[in-house]
């Protein structure tokens, strides 16, 4: 889980149009995929700085779109 948003914001730096995400409200507890959820009372604090990277890189073109 702990490497949720660190991907996450890796992904979104690259300029990525899109993330898949697990949530749950408590992820020791899923029945699927628990280790990999990300909590559902974070999330919305994870999207917000989501969001925030990818205005800022997308500001821009991309050097490579030139070519």
């Amino acid at each position: 889980m702990s490497y949720v948003p660190v991907l996450a914001r890796a992904a979104v730096a690259t300029g990525v149009a899109g993330v898949f995400m697990e949530t749950h409200p408590d992820p020791a507890k899923a029945l699927s995929d628990g280790p990999n959820a990300w909590p559902l009372a974070r999330m919305r604090e994870l999207l917000t700085t989501l969001k925030e990277i990818d205005a800022l890189v997308k500001r821009r073109p991309f050097a490579e779109s030139a070519l």
